[in-house]
């Protein structure tokens, strides 16, 4: 055809890290690979959720119960047990949440929201992976992940107060990915809106992806409060509605259903056992590093930013014979 490449797509570089596993799987035919590079999990969903969306979708086979389209900001069940579960005293309104079908295809409506020429900053996966604010230049976006993705670390209290405070300083926005905040074991927060005056100036994204085994389902969230403002003094929350409304048609009904059957009380308990299960490899995997020649499959820090040098990624989603089998590897080559 006649139509030009797009620019931002000619400036994405190649050589991400799976393409090269790939390769090695064809030269190492024979390698029995444990792949904890990428955090998918692998743990059954419990049988009270998808009993929840099995009940859903048959439902939709009777003139009774069938239903069409959803509202695009999600069911108003759903959001009003995000709410409670997980915003309780935070002062976060049923209509400040828009349910999604998860946090990835959330951060790109955030990139359609907001303009091209914003300066952004990111984290650096460095250890502490706590900016120095006091020396920190202005900037418009600041996205940030607790617990971070890779290091694990949770931003304690004081961190996230001072994070909160520079972003009202700068005049700056907060894009807050807590994805992995199920896996907090200590008093570090667990969203943003624990923090005074964070309203003011923050977008927090979450998802059922990580604490309920929702890889494959896809559903999430994205809180955009109503105190969040532009320069001009027009409410962001108008402007993201316009888009979600725009460009989804909503989650899928079915999923909503097992969505809400995760924050059911007998729900919510079935998944704790997940969680620990996850974080019971943690603990298996958290002083071993991982080498090629025992065909483990990782993620090289510096694929996270230049501050990952040095380190690598591991992923604790993986079957726990799996886990095993990788540091009993280990062992034998340390």
């Amino acid at each position: 055809t006649k139509v030009p490449r797009s620019v931002n797509m000619e400036r994405l570089q190649n050589g991400y890290l799976f393409p090269e596993v790939n390769i090695y799987a064809q030269r190492n035919p024979h390698a029995r690979l444990i792949r904890l590079g990428i955090g998918d999990t692998t743990e059954p969903i419990p049988d009270i959720i998808t009993s929840a969306m099995a009940k859903q979708a048959l439902a939709l086979s009777t003139a009774e119960c069938y239903k069409g389209y959803g509202p695009e900001q999600g069911n108003r069940e759903l959001k009003r047990a995000i709410a409670e579960t997980f915003y309780q005293d935070k002062q976060v309104k049923e209509n400040e949440i828009f349910v999604s079908d998860g946090a990835q295809c959330d951060i790109s409506r955030i990139q359609m929201l907001l303009d091209s020429s914003l300066s952004i900053a990111v984290q650096d996966p460095t250890f502490p992976f706590f900016p120095n604010l006091s020396i920190a230049p202005r900037t418009d976006l600041i996205f940030f992940c607790s617990p971070n993705n890779p290091t694990g670390t949770a931003a304690s209290k004081q961190q996230l107060e001072q994070l909160v405070k520079f972003a009202k300083a700068n005049g700056s926005i907060i894009i807050y990915d807590a994805v992995y905040a199920a896996y907090i074991s200590d008093e570090s927060p667990r969203s943003i809106f624990e923090i005074p005056g964070a309203k003011e100036v923050a977008i927090e994204i979450s998802s059922f992806s990580k604490f309920a085994g929702f890889t494959g389902v896809r559903l999430g969230w994205t809180v955009v409060p109503e105190e969040l403002l532009y320069a001009d003094g027009y409410p962001i929350i108008k402007d993201y509605d316009r888009i979600v409304c725009t460009c989804f048609n909503g989650a899928s009904n079915i999923v909503q259903a097992g969505g809400l059957a995760c924050l059911s009380p007998q729900g919510f308990q079935a998944l704790k056992a997940t969680i620990y299960y996850y974080m019971e490899n943690a603990k298996i995997l958290v002083d071993t590093k991982i080498l090629e020649r025992a065909a483990i499959v990782t993620v090289p820090g510096i694929e996270f930013g230049p501050g990952g040098e040095g380190y690598i990624r591991v992923s604790v989603f993986g079957h726990r014979e799996s886990v095993l089998e990788a540091s009993r590897r280990l062992r034998k080559l340390l």
